[in-house]
């Protein structure tokens, strides 16, 4: 059975242990019950992985800045165009640190996501970006950016506007911002459109997430022509956290409780903000040019792995 089999067979048996009373019948459920739970949970493919990834339940962007940075101020619009929904941008205090946050955005219902076009950005989004990361190094603020999309938006409309442009500036300006940058990959890291915003001193990822260079249904579309090989596509690409951790691209993981941080986002905020302060303090006393030194062979090392 999928895993999308198992959690609805999960869901059932719970509901009908909240029927029975307790007794041997009860026992003899709950033992099912987690016994389906740890066969579910403890041998997760990476396809598994993905669809985790994408659980329309997995809290969002908007639950991080919640639950990690008080006073939150968000700042709108890109000075060009408009103002893009799928950035989130502002200021807040990270333990009392003035910090700059840059988050894609999804949302939570079908309206909220339709207003943040799925978290897929356009140039006026990642123009949000770059001014918020600008306005950042003048002030010595740290910034952390939080990636969470599919992909950048392909339309028409977005070309027109200047979408590779967009991203290649934000690439060029990550690349040497002189401030201290953490980006944190919460579900989905997709193309280019996550690429923009994960060029930082640090990069973490929730345990669940995947990121790669496409999703497994494009991959499986492009090389085999069959987008019906997605979760076989999916093994292939190396694209779950500790692939990548593995591989040293990522710095840190955020362990998950057992079915994804949806059942205990407390515990995945009491992590994540324990590795920021920590990780925070060290690149704040490094020295500002053997900081971008690190960051530039950070990446360079990743193309020299490519």
């Amino acid at each position: 059975m999928s895993l999308i089999d198992n959690e609805r067979k999960i869901k059932e048996l719970q509901a009908h242990l909240i029927t029975l009373e307790a007794g041997e019948e009860y026992d003899l459920l709950t033992n099912e019950i987690d016994e389906l739970i740890k066969a579910t949970y403890d041998n997760l493919t990476a396809w598994d992985r993905v669809c985790l990834a994408r659980h329309p339940s997995r809290p969002k962007a908007s639950d991080f800045i919640e639950g990690l940075f008080h006073d939150f101020y968000e700042l709108h619009g890109d000075r060009y165009y408009g103002d893009d929904q799928a950035i989130i941008g502002g200021i807040g205090y990270f333990h009392d640190m003035p910090v700059t946050v840059i988050a894609q955005a999804k949302g939570k219902t079908l309206q909220e996501n339709l207003d943040r076009n799925f978290g897929m950005c356009n140039p006026e989004g990642y123009r949000k970006a770059l001014r918020l990361a600008k306005q950042a190094e003048k002030f010595h603020r740290p910034i952390i950016t939080f990636v969470d999309t599919a992909g950048a938006y392909p339309g028409i409309e977005a070309e027109e506007r200047g979408q590779a442009q967009a991203i290649a500036e934000c690439l060029y300006t990550f690349s040497d911002i002189k401030t201290p940058v953490i980006c944190v990959v919460l579900s989905e890291g997709g193309s280019g459109g996550a690429l923009a915003l994960s060029v930082a001193d640090r990069i973490c990822m929730l345990e669940n997430a995947v990121y790669s260079v496409l999703s497994p249904e494009g991959f499986a579309s492009i090389l085999w022509k069959d987008e019906t090989r997605s979760q076989e596509a999916a093994e292939v690409m190396k694209l779950t956290s500790y692939d990548l951790y593995h591989k040293g691209i990522v710095d840190y993981l955020v362990k998950e409780p057992t079915g994804g941080m949806q059942n205990d986002l407390k515990l995945v905020l009491h992590d994540l903000d324990r590795y920021l302060w920590d990780e925070f303090k060290r690149l704040k006393t490094m020295k500002e040019k053997d900081m971008l030194e690190k960051r530039y062979e950070k990446f360079r090392q990743m193309g020299r792995m490519s």
